[in-house]
């Protein structure tokens, strides 16, 4: 009689279980120090990288006021030009963010699409992708970055995070096609097939959710690789040294000699942590995560 009743509700009814495990999910979380304190970390350094240049006007340049220290008319000192460092670090943090979460949706679709699709239709299909997958996998990544950096203008985030995006996703496509290869097998795959569902959705609609907790971890891990290989990018010197981010301010730290003034500490450090803050809530996210979807650290 139950079960009548929910096959009757349909569509509702499934709505009604994803709202249910929403909000489960965050109830878990905010019960999770170190995750709710991830989070937290996480909203406040995005909010304030993507709020920054709507409310702080680009820094002007004085110089009358070059390398001086923390002080009451700038909390964080100024760089070599006079430009204040809190107003960069406010308006710095946007293209990082964008470009690291951009990366990590790019490795994501691209991985799960392959992963999913190779694993079910197996044979020269499965075959060829995963000869693919061996290759890029073999290539050091930075390496291959800093020889497309030097042949390819990248002038934009978009152009970075697709460059990132699309070198970073044979790992997380192998462990997808790992999954798939188990799930397939499953009575509710076998089930959709005799229904003749279609193997688009047999695949996506399917077989895809059941792996959606390990997918946004995943998505959670790339998005700070992507953000450690763009400042890799920075620092090298390989991604155009144009407009504002943290990155850059990195690299003329590191070119401009502010190592060796104790007033260009701030200056240096600033970006550094930033980024260290952001990636530290990101793990600190995608541990708690980890704790609360996977049944087997839940029970422990």
């Amino acid at each position: 009689m139950a079960q009548a009743t929910v096959e009757q509700a349909g569509l509702p009814a499934a709505a009604g279980r994803s709202s249910m495990r929403g909000s489960g999910l965050f109830a878990q979380l905010t019960r999770s120090p170190s995750g709710f304190a991830g989070l937290i970390l996480v909203v406040i350094i995005v909010a304030v990288a993507l709020i920054g240049p709507l409310v702080v006007s680009a820094p002007a340049s004085d110089t009358q006021a070059i390398w001086v220290g923390p002080g009451a008319g700038h909390p964080l000192g100024t760089n070599g030009s006079g430009q204040d460092v809190l107003a960069m670090i406010m308006r710095g943090g946007a293209p990082v963010i964008l470009v690291g979460f951009g990366a990590a949706a790019l490795t994501t679709v691209i991985a799960v699409a392959i992963g999913a699709l190779a694993a079910y239709f197996r044979g020269r299909f499965d075959a060829v992708m995963l000869q693919i997958t061996d290759i890029v996998m073999t290539i050091p990544q930075i390496v291959l970055l800093a020889v497309l950096g030097a042949f390819f203008q990248l002038n934009s985030p978009l152009a970075l995070a697709a460059l990132i995006g699309g070198l970073s996703w044979p790992v997380l496509m192998r462990s997808i096609r790992a999954q798939v290869l188990s799930l397939k097998e499953r009575e509710f795959v076998e089930a959709a097939r005799l229904l003749n569902l279609g193997t688009m959705r047999i695949v996506f609609v399917e077989i895809v959710p059941n792996m959606a907790s390990y997918i946004l971890i995943n998505f959670i891990i790339a998005i700070t690789n992507a953000i450690y290989a763009l400042v890799g990018l920075y620092v090298l010197g390989l991604a155009p040294m144009a407009g504002n981010n943290w990155g850059i301010m990195i690299n003329d730290g590191w070119t401009s000699g502010a190592m060796f003034n104790p007033s260009a500490m701030s200056y240096i450090f600033s970006p550094v942590a930033m980024i260290v803050l952001l990636q530290l809530g990101l793990i600190m996210l995608s541990r708690s995560l980890e704790e609360i979807l996977n049944p087997r650290l839940r029970d422990r």
